[in-house]
């Protein structure tokens, strides 16, 4: 079994976040200016002892590989954004990808949404606009990725690297897209590309050309449950606060029928916990009840499911540090290693499921 965690790269200063919003600008100044909104909500989040990281630190990089190895995670899929020929956040991983270190697996996800005043990805106050072009636009990508593609440390699902598409409906001419790109990477020396669809907070059209879906949770449990029950609301000093209930979503998530949609293969997927009022205040959502013991004893039934029902060797994490959408595996003041150590139980917990299973293939 091999965990995932999505990892943020938004922890370094680039001119347009500045411009956007405020010089010095990173993920850590909507997490530190947070501040709780009704009695028992915990913000601000801290780091543990107050590491505060800037991704351009190589140190900071091999801290992060090197914590989430010792404690069961096997990868990092970054998250990469690409806007019709010009790259934002793009620094940390492609330092990863020059330097060569830290020796530890990855993957990619195209955060394939426009930035937008509103951190929602909806088309309205935008700030970065996503477009696709043609052929031209998709050659000039795909030979920006190639290197990333080659590397041996790239994460392959039949000798093929795995790429996500986060929201592959809004892509013009996705699967003419995803054709030319596996054509251009049998020309280039690779076996084609293992294309994965996220299952998120969005409606999920057909589209042909993928070779497995991921579920994004909870997002994917938010929009696709069926269930009204998840959520309430929360009385604040201004106005109700949306909330929902960690063990409800969980229970959703558990209870769901893993199913294939059209052969794909489905990846499934976790969460640690959700928070975004740091981004967006009371517009946004935030997590009743959630610990570290809860998180470990879900996490152990859903690697059990990955394994007896989806027939999946990957689990996705949602999220590896995540500080201003409150969902990251990262220590903190309040915690400390806590959901780190929950991962690694729930790994050793699992491991006669997983050894039977291989082992009977």
């Amino acid at each position: 079994m091999k965990l995932i965690a999505f990892l943020l790269p938004q922890f370094h200063r680039i001119p347009e976040n500045d411009m956007w919003w405020g010089e010095g600008f990173t993920e850590w100044t909507n997490t530190r200016k947070a501040r709780p909104l009704y009695p028992g909500h915990e913000q601000p989040k801290e780091p543990f002892r107050e590491y505060y990281y800037d991704l351009t630190d190589p140190a900071a990089r091999r801290w992060q590989a090197e914590t989430a190895k010792s404690y069961g995670i096997y990868g990092f899929c970054y998250y990469h954004y690409w806007f019709n020929g010009r790259q934002l956040l793009e620094k940390p991983f492609h330092e990863v990808q020059t330097k060569g270190e830290p020796d530890f697996p990855f993957c990619l996800s195209w955060a394939n949404e426009p930035w937008t005043r509103k951190w929602d990805g909806d088309e309205h106050h935008v700030l970065m606009p996503q477009e696709y072009g043609e052929e031209q636009e998709w050659e000039r990508h795909f030979f920006a990725l190639l290197d990333a593609f080659r590397d041996e440390r790239y994460i392959r699902v039949d000798d093929r690297p795995l790429f996500i598409l986060y929201r592959p409906s809004k892509i013009h001419r996705c699967e003419d897209m995803l054709q030319y790109w596996n054509r251009l990477a049998r020309q280039n020396g690779l076996k084609g590309i293992y294309f994965v669809r996220t299952l998120g907070g969005f409606e999920i059209a057909h589209q042909a050309g993928f070779d497995a879906s991921v579920e994004f949770e909870p997002h994917y449990t938010f929009a696709h449950s069926g269930s009204h029950r998840l959520w309430s609301h929360m009385k604040t000093k201004e106005r109700d606060h949306l909330v929902f209930d960690y063990d409800q979503v969980w229970q959703s998530i558990l209870n769901r029928s893993p199913h294939r949609r059209n052969g794909e293969k489905i990846f499934p997927g976790a969460y640690v916990n959700w928070d975004n009022t740091p981004r967006i205040g009371l517009e946004g959502q935030s997590c009743i009840g959630p610990s570290p013991q809860k998180f470990g004893w879900y996490l152990s039934k859903q690697i059990e499911r990955a394994v007896t029902q989806y027939k999946s060797e990957y689990l996705f994490i949602n999220a590896w540090n995540e500080w201003a959408e409150g969902t990251y595996l990262e220590p903190d003041q309040r915690y400390g290693y806590q959901y780190l150590e929950a991962v690694k139980k729930a790994l050793e917990s699992c491991r006669d499921v997983i050894k039977s299973k291989w082992l009977n293939k």
